[in-house]
């Protein structure tokens, strides 16, 4: 167990990452852990339609997949907000928030909370950044301002240039924030 700021996580930087398996896509697809075998990174976003943090992050977390493709890293927004208490979190709903935003990244739905749970993801967004073995290199927010003009910090694209540069992440770890995910 890690703690940082007074999370709890269930594992360590570093760890091997838990695996996930068959999580229902907008695309019409499943997708597992093993589906982006042939990425040097993967990024989990955990997100969520009614957000509105999440919602102003649409753009950016669009341009970072656009920016980063040709270098073998690939996001994957998951959904694990609970459908049965926010209807607007059901995959049906989902399917058309990705048409509407314009996503070029899968967004899967964690219909049991499974993967949230084994992340320790927080609130929506929270990033989870995994090297070619799937090591956990950083965890945290995208960025360090919600207003796009405000940002000083880019945690998430540093992170990953670090790691496509051969380097250990400076900074493996920050708070991340937005909505709290709700859990069953």
């Amino acid at each position: 167990m890690s703690s940082f700021f007074s999370i709890t996580y269930p594992f360590e930087i570093g760890q091997k990452a838990p695996t996930f398996e068959n999580l229902q896509s907008t695309d019409g697809k499943q997708y597992s852990l093993s589906s982006f075998n042939d990425k040097a990174i993967v990024v989990l976003i955990f997100m969520a339609n009614r957000c509105p943090t999440a919602r102003v992050y649409n753009d950016r977390l669009k341009s970072i997949q656009t920016d980063y493709v040709d270098r073998e890293v690939q996001l994957v927004g998951i959904n694990s907000d609970n459908q049965y208490f926010l209807p607007l979190e059901k995959l049906s709903n989902m399917i058309e928030v990705a048409k509407e935003r314009e996503f070029n990244f899968p967004y899967l739905k964690d219909e049991d909370q499974s993967v949230a749970k084994k992340f320790g993801a927080l609130v929506t967004l929270h990033a989870f950044v995994l090297d070619k073995e799937r090591r956990l290199r950083y965890r945290g927010r995208i960025d360090d301002s919600r207003d796009p003009t405000n940002v000083t910090t880019h945690d998430l694209q540093n992170a990953i240039d670090d790691l496509l540069e051969s380097r250990e992440v400076r900074v493996p770890e920050t708070r991340p924030f937005a909505c709290s995910i709700d859990y069953f």
